[in-house]
């Protein structure tokens, strides 16, 4: 996955979350790890190989955990519960497909 891509359903998480009435800390969080995502200049791939994803501003142990499993497996578990709870799911296709 790209940093793109990555960023993009971080932006998703964040309006899900605001959907849901979560609280603000965790929506901006989520809206400032994908800015700082989108402009990193070095692939988040690249980073996760070398177990430096901790130096984009943002990123603390649960990201690092989504970056590593969307990079491992092209999906996210968390994005995809979410979307259910939420009740938005568009056809079985999603960002990370």
């Amino acid at each position: 996955m790209t940093n793109q891509q990555i960023a993009a359903i971080f932006r998703d998480i964040a309006r899900l979350l605001e959907k849901k009435k979560e609280s603000w800390f965790k929506i901006r969080a989520y809206r400032k790890v994908a800015d700082e995502i989108e402009k990193f200049p070095v692939e988040l791939s690249q980073l996760a190989s070398e177990g430096r994803l901790r130096e984009i501003s943002g990123v603390g142990d649960a990201i690092e955990k989504k970056i590593n499993e969307m990079l491992d497996t092209g999906r996210l578990q968390f994005y995809e519960k979410l979307k259910v709870e939420i009740g938005e799911t568009t056809n079985g296709q999603t960002p990370c497909s």
